[in-house]
């Protein structure tokens, strides 16, 4: 794992990853992200290089962000959606780390473990919310390694 995180120490991600899934043959590069007015989330799996990146925003601040996590088809002509969306506190770095890990990983899933396109948003953002505050270990997805982070 490398962190150019200059308030961050390797070990402290680490334990900030802990109970969470591993994505087995990959490697994790936690960096600053930099931003102009507001905190955002950004992060990357990386399938070329095997790489998952995750970019926290500094200097951090406790921030909201919009999370669509399903859509509703509209009936009518075309392709329509009505899109759910959580507003989502991010208190510190760790929910932060933990979140992109997670909607990351399931990028790894769907297209490492199950062999689909890993575009689908939305599941990702689903089994993000679903875990990345839990204190208890988070189980990963059906068919997944059953390896864990120390």
């Amino acid at each position: 794992m490398e962190t150019f995180l200059t308030e961050w120490e390797p070990d402290r991600i680490v334990r900030a990853l802990e109970g969470l899934p591993v994505a087995d043959g990959y490697g994790l590069l936690v960096k600053p992200l930099r931003y102009r007015t507001k905190p955002h989330l950004v992060a990357m799996c990386d399938f070329e290089d095997r790489r998952i990146t995750l970019q926290v925003p500094e200097p951090f601040y406790a921030f909201e962000e919009r999370v669509p996590y399903r859509a509703r088809r509209i009936p009518g002509k075309g392709l329509r959606f009505a899109w759910e969306v959580a507003m989502v506190p991010f208190r510190n770095r760790r929910d932060v780390v933990r979140f992109l890990y997670l909607h990351e990983y399931y990028h790894w899933y769907l297209r490492e473990i199950l062999g689909r396109r890993s575009g689908a948003e939305t599941a990702c953002d689903r089994y993000a919310l679903q875990g990345f505050r839990r204190r208890s270990p988070v189980a990963p997805p059906p068919g997944a390694p059953e390896r864990w982070l120390a």
